[in-house]
């Protein structure tokens, strides 16, 4: 239980990503303290908690209590965790957040939120039935340069739009598979649109959206994985605007480029950079604001890895939520929509047709039977 303001946390997966969970909760240690860490591999749980360590005492901070667990069931029996963090791969997501809302805890949890269709929405309504709150890593939704961007759609300045592009040319080699089993199966992960592109999925459907059709190609052209590590798609969306996405594995010699471009009758927006954290273009008609200023006002050094600087103000908002009982800033239908919009290309793709949403009932694991030629 929580004391005071401060909310207890536990992290369930201490792998790639999880550092920057642990980064996140140091960030906001007034109102957060993380007091357990469980993976299979009990070695990397305990390197996690000596770097959460280390950050506290480098603010002289006191280090809270912190127990290490291989069975995440025995982290959900203690009723003194508020919140856990899920950073698992992404096949394991929906069981343990299902298990972890019926443990009474609310939930933090990775991209892809689940490989289904049918398991984000038991995520969803497990939530809804035990009263807790549920969001999912989309961090980049927090970056200013894509706050500045919502924030322009929101006020008509676009006006028309046209379309929108979601473009990841970046570089997996064939290591970074041999590193983990899970990593490009259809079981447990998908592929380059799942596991890297599902970022700039969801911002393009966050801004363009809802999805009325798409059509797809993609294909595994030189990783040894079982899922794409290349694949393209063109959208409708419901206002009749037109999206496309990009997403390889396969860019020569290493990561390119991430960039989201949004087009409309009276705007035009591009953001790059490593995480989405600068604007290239911001060109409107209304002439409201100069190109040069937004860029000194919004834009960032380039941080460390792809996935920026985005967990701790997600981190703030969640933690706000729970301590004022309000949704947090994404909701998990979020979540759902992205994945949606992934298992709708692999829909297509097994289809070698165009696919109506909503998609109905898909999981990766269709995408194990053989594909249609």
């Amino acid at each position: 239980m929580k004391v005071g303001n401060k909310l207890r946390f536990g992290i369930i997966g201490c792998g790639r990503v999880a550092p920057k969970h642990v980064e996140a909760l140091f960030n906001n240690f007034q109102k957060a303290e993380l007091v357990a860490l469980c993976d299979l591999e009990e070695v990397k749980a305990l390197e996690l908690k000596q770097k959460y360590t280390n950050l506290l005492e480098s603010r002289n901070l006191d280090v809270p209590e912190i127990t290490i667990y291989t069975d995440y069931a025995k982290m959900l029996n203690r009723s003194d965790i508020d919140v856990v963090s899920i950073a698992t791969y992404s096949g394991t997501h929906a069981c343990i957040a299902k298990d972890a809302l019926q443990a009474d805890k609310h939930v933090i949890v990775e991209k892809p939120m689940a490989l289904s269709a049918t398991d984000a929405q038991m995520m969803i309504a497990t939530a809804q039935r035990t009263a807790k709150k549920l969001t999912v890593c989309h961090q980049n939704r927090f970056n200013p340069p894509v706050q500045k961007l919502r924030e322009a759609l929101d006020q008509g300045r676009f006006g028309k739009l046209v379309h929108g592009v979601a473009v990841v040319r970046w570089n997996r080699n064939e290591e970074y598979y041999k590193q983990a089993a899970w990593r490009g199966t259809w079981e447990q992960d998908g592929g380059v649109l799942m596991n890297q592109g599902i970022h700039d999925i969801d911002l393009l459907q966050w801004i363009m959206g809802p999805v009325e059709r798409l059509y797809a190609e993609a294909d595994t052209f030189l990783r040894p994985i079982e899922a794409e590590d290349m694949g393209a798609a063109i959208l409708r969306f419901k206002n009749g605007a037109i999206g496309i996405i990009e997403g390889s594995a396969c860019i020569y010699p290493k990561n390119l480029e991430e960039t989201l471009s949004i087009f409309g009758e009276r705007g035009t927006v591009r953001i790059g950079g490593v995480a989405l954290n600068k604007i290239i273009d911001w060109k409107f008609a209304d002439g409201l604001d100069a190109e040069e200023q937004v860029k000194q006002l919004v834009n960032y050094e380039d941080p460390e890895s792809v996935y920026g600087h985005g967990h701790t103000p997600l981190y703030a908002d969640f933690i706000e939520a729970v301590l004022n009982n309000r949704d947090p800033y994404i909701l998990p239908e979020e979540g759902k929509k992205a994945v949606e919009v992934v298992l709708g290309i692999y829909k297509s793709r097994k289809l070698g047709a165009p696919v109506d949403f909503p998609i109905g009932d898909f999981s990766t694991l269709d995408m194990k039977e053989e594909l249609c030629k």
